[in-house]
């Protein structure tokens, strides 16, 4: 493959690429809201027509929500797997937007040219780096260096109610070597990052049962046990001084962070001072001894996301209260099983427990976390492939948060991913003004470009 005439074509082709993206922004598909179900279907149908002009097999299939578009076309060398999803948030408050959020338009800004509007940044500018990628390259060499299948969701932003059903009933056909998944973001400004890891989620709910009623303080106070004050023990204990989760087994497989890993980040120049700060807070919390990254993306938590019980109203009332709730939320890493952590936790909080007081619990979705095979030639082709684009070398890093299509490709289809995306934190992705740097939008199409190439010469 002739990779200097690509780049020089994606150069030369951006004012085209952006005008194709811009016609796939003016499409409101808006996943949550029925009411646009009609514009989710006719921005599949885009994209299908879009892969179908370049060469590819494309087809949209009908979920019982909204559809999947597939797409594939035939090469030498490795299988590669893109995803994307191509619906977006809603855009409320509409009052906050400078524009309407469906008339994309390039803007000048004091840190360069953006591309404004709702899916700029997520996802609809980023799978459009690697469509444009391939066309460009198709262009030039008349066929992709490798096999490629694509695979675009439109329910990503309401949860992926369907993608779990279909991959189980059509996933087969998606099976490849490696999966490509750009909906992520740069590390910094100037620096690009390969997702390696991501922490996965267990959530519980409990809620502590005392008196059968709610009491009156001055009759029944210090002698009827308040489930509050259970609760509140129960809670206080879930965490050392050291920061340190004591549910028994919490940390019985959990791995230490690889050493060349560690390096890394170490030498990303994470500022912990600066990312608190922006939130006005200054002392890090979590695990003593452990570095800024390392609590956000390779240790596992445990947080208390909500707590309630007795009356909360104006005024004061003086109830001893009949009931107490909390919600605790667990992020987890490497070979840690979300449901043996759910019996663990469970079990350690019945063990706390007064006489007369008992606890009722239920579950918020149990999710492992994904680790992926970094050994696999792909990965490093692609940090050096990223690392050309921009000015800071690539790195491998980790996701505090989940992103669970990646954890479907290993369970279901038995393959890794490469979450590999050009986002900025600035992007307001969910919020009022969304916007993708135009020269992420340019950068995403080269680096592309050069993965492709590299990993079809292995």
């Amino acid at each position: 493959m002739s990779l200097d005439a690509v780049l020089a074509r994606i150069d030369a082709d951006l004012e085209a690429a952006t005008g194709r993206l811009f016609e796939l922004l003016r499409i409101p598909s808006i996943s949550t809201d029925p009411a646009f179900a009609g514009d989710v279907r006719r921005a599949a149908e885009w994209l299908r027509d879009d892969l179908a002009a370049m060469g590819f097999a494309a087809e949209v299939h009908d979920t019982p929500g909204h559809p999947m578009v597939v797409g594939h076309m035939d090469g030498p060398g490795p299988h590669l797997l893109f995803y994307g999803h191509y619906d977006v948030q809603p855009v409320d408050p509409l009052s906050l937007w400078d524009r309407d959020p469906f008339d994309p338009e390039i803007q000048d800004t004091p840190k360069g040219r953006v591309i404004r509007g709702r899916g700029a940044a997520d996802d609809k500018g980023q799978l459009m780096t690697f469509l444009e990628a391939c066309r460009a390259i198709l262009a030039v060499e008349g066929a992709l260096p490798c096999k490629v299948t694509v695979f675009l969701e439109g329910e990503e932003e309401s949860g992926s109610p369907s993608l779990v059903p279909y991959l189980k009933e059509r996933g087969e056909a998606l099976k490849a070597d490696l999966a490509l998944i750009c909906d992520t973001g740069l590390f910094s400004d100037d620096v690009p990052a390969i997702v390696t890891q991501l922490r996965g989620l267990l959530g519980e709910e409990l809620t502590i049962t005392g008196p059968r009623i709610d009491l009156h303080s001055g009759s029944y106070g210090g002698m009827a046990m308040n489930p509050i004050r259970v609760l509140s023990r129960i809670l206080g204990n879930l965490h050392d001084a050291d920061g340190r989760v004591q549910v028994p087994g919490f940390y019985d497989d959990v791995e230490e962070l690889a050493p060349e890993l560690k390096a890394q980040w170490d030498g990303l120049g994470f500022d912990e001072a600066a990312f608190l700060g922006e939130v006005g807070l200054s002392v890090p919390s979590g695990e003593a001894g452990r570095t800024g990254l390392e609590r956000l993306w390779s240790r596992p938590t445990a947080e208390v996301n909500g707590i309630w019980g007795g009356y909360t109203g104006a005024g004061f009332k003086t109830v001893l209260p009949s009931k107490a709730s909390a919600k605790v939320s667990f992020r987890l890493v490497a070979k840690q099983d979300p449901l043996k952590l759910r019996e663990a936790f469970r079990a350690w909080v019945r063990a706390q427990l007064p006489a007369d007081c008992t606890v009722e619990f239920h579950g918020h979705g149990a999710s492992p976390a994904s680790r992926m095979d970094i050994s696999h030639p792909a990965f490093e082709i692609a940090r050096r492939a990223l690392s050309q684009e921009w000015p800071g070398e690539a790195a491998f890093t980790g996701a505090g948060g989940s992103i669970p299509v990646a954890g479907y490709f290993k369970e279901i289809l038995g393959m890794d991913s490469m979450l590999a995306g050009f986002g900025k934190d600035d992007d307001a992705i969910h919020s009022p003004n969304e916007k993708y740097d135009l020269s992420s939008f340019h950068r995403g199409m080269r680096a592309w470009a050069r993965v492709l190439d590299g990993v079809a010469q292995g």
